[in-house]
């Protein structure tokens, strides 16, 4: 992080899909207070050899649509920037983004699913928190866009700075 520059500065925002993109905008929104630039990116996970789930294009414009929805959501109140990122490790994907972009920190809202759905797929979430290279921000699991809020005040996101080998 360049000196003189806050914690929420310039900060990476994953989305994974459109709902993601409009739940992560709302999460991100009520979090703007020192946020200067938002960079949302789509990682669209590349196989590794094996077959792509759709053509290339396809996934670009899917991702493209899933970026706009965070860019109309938030560029009245903040810069926003959108990338499309390919890579067959999404978590290692977006730090490379962030990195990339210079961000001060990444920002995401976790997502849902099964023990056994993420141990299959992977759990992104775990693997950017787990000595990340710079902060990590977790939004809170949250709500669904339109749903009542489980707690009166929104909670205030979780940092992690560091790896978890310290006692």
């Amino acid at each position: 992080m360049a000196d003189g520059m806050t914690l929420l500065e310039r900060v990476v925002v994953p989305v994974a899909d459109e709902q993601d993109s409009r739940a992560t905008a709302a999460a991100v929104s009520r979090q703007l207070d020192g946020v200067e630039s938002v960079v949302a990116v789509h990682v669209v996970e590349k196989g590794g050899g094996a077959v792509d789930k759709a053509p290339v294009e396809q996934r670009r414009a899917d991702a493209a649509a899933f970026l706009s929805v965070v860019e109309s959501r938030l560029d009245d109140r903040v810069t926003v920037e959108t990338r499309v990122a390919f890579g067959t490790d999404v978590a290692e994907t977006v730090v490379e983004t962030a990195l990339d972009a210079e961000a001060t920190a990444i920002a995401f809202r976790p997502r849902g699913g099964s023990r056994l759905v993420r141990f299959l797929s992977g759990d992104t979430a775990a693997r950017l928190v787990t000595d990340p290279e710079l902060p990590v921000v977790s939004l809170g699991a949250g709500n669904a866009v339109g749903s009542a809020p489980r707690h009166p005040a929104s909670s205030p996101p979780t940092v992690s700075s560091h790896g978890g080998d310290e006692a």
